[in-house]
């Protein structure tokens, strides 16, 4: 092998000296860029990670504990409240040791635990209110949480909520004797004891049972929590209704409380406590007079229904009954009834004995929204039955815009017609009833079957055939039928379709559909659909809150009118259909200054070998510049002349007491009137005493 080096020893030494340079240069070369790496690690560290790392380690010191805020309070039209929150003292206890049993050192600690849960209810029973049920000390041992299966070693415990005067003084000037023990201001939340709208303004339960209530995923799914933001499993929160949907406006921002903690995650030091702040305030449209006539009424006719005959009988399975009254021009819901009631105060704990859970299961939920859990007729009808012959002005809109006929056609009803394959299925009026010729606003006034069956029904098959279904399914949804209002409520269903059912022929369908027995629909649905009719054609937004408030009164947002679509029909249409509203409804609305546009409904429904009768009813006054629409229904009432009918008529009186159907509130010019009668005779006794003085 050839040598790399001469045999001169010069020339060896001079390739040496080459060979080591180089190798010292590749070293401090080396040493450079090991220490500029380091170096810009360090900076990387200290200026962009520097931050969270010392976060993440002030975090592995420091726990926020949230505290619940204030909720804020929900009021009626004219400033009552309707759910409001009052503050109470409640003692918490903030564990100190380990107490748990699944530990050596928390079986050694466990007596102190159990020595200061029987201190507690010596204060208790003491102390504490003597009407109040009294604490065992199994109780405040639960509330203690030893074995930590409800919060973690530095979260307060919550033992006892609404403190007396005396039980507060004792605790707050014995600190030093009770270790971790805090008293804290928390609230409670309750209800307008008229039970005022209960099921549409809603009630609270603690958030660790919302766990199947999809509405606060997105909370507990939430990441980088904002701590004013973070729910504690204790705490209420709206679980239906108003409480629910504005739950965020409601609720506020927590305050919390940043406890020092050890590596036990037990807490070590005086904790830092930041306020909460207090929810925002709602104020519904609700008024409250109107309401609790609209409740009292539905009552009231129930009753009557029981003892008088409508339809030839008694309807003793008439047990249900709901209401909603709307403005026409803004949307505002003035009232909203689903009855029965109860009160929603039994919540305040966040859960209630069985016993009394089984009174009121059934009839919690909000009918005028909903068919579920919203009470049940005799025959186990829900609250959305079929409109009946409230359709039929929809029905002859649809007919006159597809140009099926027109305003002038005379139609000859023979009280029964035919259809279907060699007419082998028929459809009778009411009563069975012929009323001879008509036009379609006659037909709308004489709730004429056979006119929507020939006209209207068959009609619109023959023109679309089985697309007929898409077409009909179409108009409903422009009038708020079969789709959402937009109420500002949860939980809305959009009704039931049968018209859809496709088990049946289109023609059938569509025939049934056209008189009003293929879609069952809500309250509040149908309320929207005559506020549609009233406005000719414009559907509003239905609202329950017209303003959110800070706790200032400072405005933090404002409803406005909001028009969700609007329908076109020509002129002469309205005016005809609007013109056959005007059925017959006996001694309901006897003596009634105003004129009205209104129709009857009966929808059938089978139970126990036989039809049975719903009753409904749909209004709206005056006739000309509407301002209120109404709409009730009772299932099995009998027909909604004499059922429904009579409830609506109490909503308009109270609402033209209120805010005037003319825009003259007759409260108001009751007052003025009564108030200048006693200007006047104060005159004339002053003037008489003048008189006198003068003789």
């Amino acid at each position: 092998m050839k040598s790399v080096y001469s045999d001169d020893p010069r020339e060896q030494e001079a390739a040496m000296q080459r060979h080591f340079n180089i190798r010292l240069n590749m070293f401090f070369f080396s040493a450079f860029a090991i220490f500029t790496v380091i170096i810009v690690r360090l900076a990387i560290l200290q200026f962009v990670e520097g931050p969270s790392l010392s976060k993440q380690e002030t975090a592995m010191r420091v726990k926020d504990v949230p505290l619940s805020p204030i909720r804020g309070t929900i009021f009626a039209d004219k400033g009552e409240k309707l759910a409001y929150s009052t503050p109470v003292q409640s003692l918490y206890i903030t564990l100190q040791k380990d107490y748990s049993t699944t530990t050596d050192r928390g079986k050694e600690n466990r007596a102190e635990a159990l020595a200061l849960a029987d201190k507690l209810k010596e204060v208790f029973d003491k102390y504490g209110d003597p009407n109040a049920e009294k604490m065992s000390k199994e109780d405040i041992i639960k509330a203690m949480d030893l074995d930590y299966r409800l919060n973690g070693g530095f979260s307060a415990r919550r033992i006892k909520i609404g403190l007396t005067k005396e039980e507060m003084a004792y605790f707050l000037e014995r600190k030093d004797q009770f270790p971790g023990i805090e008293v804290v201001e928390e609230s409670i939340r309750h209800y307008d004891k008229d039970t005022v709208a209960v099921q549409a303004v809603g009630y609270l339960k603690k958030f660790k049972s919302t766990d199947s209530v999809s509405w606060y995923d997105p909370i507990r799914e939430a990441k980088d929590k904002d701590p004013a933001l973070e729910y504690t499993p204790e705490e209420f929160v709206g679980f239906d209704g108003l409480e629910m949907y504005y739950q965020a406006e409601l609720r506020g921002k927590n305050g919390y409380k940043s406890v020092p903690i050890d590596p036990r995650n037990m807490a070590t030091g005086i904790p830092e406590v930041t306020p909460p702040v207090k929810g925002y305030d709602l104020h519904t449209t609700l008024n409250k007079n109107v309401q609790l006539v609209a409740e009292q009424a539905i009552l009231d006719q129930i009753d009557w229904v029981h003892k008088n005959p409508v339809s030839g009988k008694t309807h003793p399975n008439a047990k249900t009954g709901y209401a909603v009254a709307m403005e026409v021009e803004t949307g505002n819901i003035i009232a909203m009834a689903s009855m029965p009631d109860y009160d929603t105060n039994l919540w305040q704990t966040g859960s209630m004995p069985n016993d009394v859970w089984s009174k009121i299961m059934t009839n919690y939920q909000n009918g005028t929204i909903t068919p579920f859990s919203s009470g049940r007729s005799g025959h186990d009808f829900g609250s959305n039955v079929y409109l009946g012959s409230t359709i039929k002005p929809l029905s002859v809109l649809i007919g006159l815009n597809e140009n099926l006929f027109t305003t002038n056609t005379i139609y000859n009803d023979r009280g029964i017609t035919y259809f279907g394959k060699n007419d082998s299925s028929s459809v009778r009026n009411s009563g069975r009833h012929a009323y001879g010729s008509m036009d379609p606003s006659r037909a709308i006034e004489k709730s004429s079957n056979t006119f929507m069956v020939d006209m209207v029904g068959e009609k619109l098959y023959e023109k679309y055939k089985s697309k007929g279904i898409d077409v009909w399914d179409k108009y409903m949804k422009e009038f708020g039928l079969g789709v959402s209002t937009g109420i500002d409520l949860p939980k809305e269903y959009l009704g039931a379709l049968a018209y859809k059912d496709e088990s049946e022929t289109a023609l059938s369908r569509l025939v049934y559909a056209s008189f009003g027995q293929q879609g069952g629909y809500t309250t509040m649905q149908l309320a929207q659909y005559v506020s549609t009719l009233a406005t000719r054609g414009k559907r509003m937004e239905p609202h329950m809150v017209s303003k959110i408030t800070d706790e200032n009164g400072n405005v933090i947002k404002e409803f406005q009118p909001t028009v969700l679509n609007e329908v076109k029909f020509k002129d002469a249409h309205w005016k005809e259909v609007i013109s056959g509203m005007k059925t017959e409804v006996g001694s309901s609305f006897a003596g009634f200054p105003y004129d009205f546009a209104r129709k009857t409904g009966t929808s059938e429904q089978w139970a126990k070998g036989e039809n049975r009768d719903n009753g409904v009813f749909i209004a709206f006054a005056p006739r000309e510049n509407p301002k209120l629409a109404v709409a009730v229904i009772v299932p099995e009432g009998g027909f909604g002349s004499q059922s429904a009918a009579p409830i609506a008529r109490k909503i308009f009186d109270a609402y033209d007491q209120e805010y005037g159907l003319d825009g003259v509130p007759k409260k108001a010019l009751k007052q003025q009137q009564t108030g200048q009668g006693a200007t006047n005779q104060n005159q004339q006794t002053g003037n008489q005493n003048s008189g006198n003085n003068g003789q």
